[in-house]
């Protein structure tokens, strides 16, 4: 598949040793292991801990849902002889009348860049490498990308800078696994639309 996509249909996106492709019921087993570890969970905004059962499931299902908002990659080693899942990747579309961190951009989709991954691939290059390719591949055609961090996960904010996104600016949001919000870096990236080409 290209990066070409429709709603239902998301790209496979191909990276050095590893792919980015779309949730599987199969890789529940995987992502509740990793992202239920407390160390994964309090860097995002999102991952309860400990997570509930059914969490995983019922994740894997929004993220197959042709009425996302967010699409979702596994970080898949395989090509590598490495685990199907050492991370998950996902964009979600920014509706900026809903959300004032980010600006409004008349020239085209605007999406939010996420991702995690296991400790285990902590400082090996695997999630500076994973958002390169999906910003190289641009799935969702997205004029700008933004990307918001913890500001006490300065290792998140350096795979950001190292794929070319500028500080914006700082913000505060919640996080489910610490129950409160937390203050937080903005980084933005503008891209080229295919559809300038």
């Amino acid at each position: 598949m290209t990066p070409d996509q429709t709603m239902d249909k998301q790209a496979v996106i191909a990276g050095e040793g590893f792919v980015l492709r779309p949730l599987r019921a199969s890789d529940a087993g995987l992502i509740r292991l990793n992202a239920g570890d407390e160390r994964v969970a309090r860097m995002t905004r999102s991952v309860p801990h400990p997570l509930p059962p059914g969490a995983t499931e019922d994740f894997i299902r929004r993220a197959q849902s042709p009425n996302r908002d967010e699409d979702v990659w596994a970080i898949d080693g395989t090509p590598s002889d490495r685990p199907e899942v050492m991370g998950l990747i996902g964009l979600t579309r920014i509706d900026t009348s809903r959300d004032s961190r980010f600006p409004p951009s008349p020239e085209g989709l605007q999406a939010e860049i996420s991702y995690w991954v296991a400790p285990v691939w902590w400082n090996t290059g695997v999630a500076s490498a994973a958002v390169a390719a999906m910003v190289a591949a641009n799935p969702l055609d997205c004029r700008t990308l933004f990307g918001t961090v913890f500001q006490d996960n300065p290792a998140s904010a350096r795979v950001l800078t190292n794929c070319g996104f500028q500080y914006l600016g700082d913000a505060e949001v919640f996080s489910v696994a610490r129950g409160g919000t937390l203050p937080t870096w903005t980084y933005s990236l503008a891209l080229k639309s295919r559809k300038q080409d």
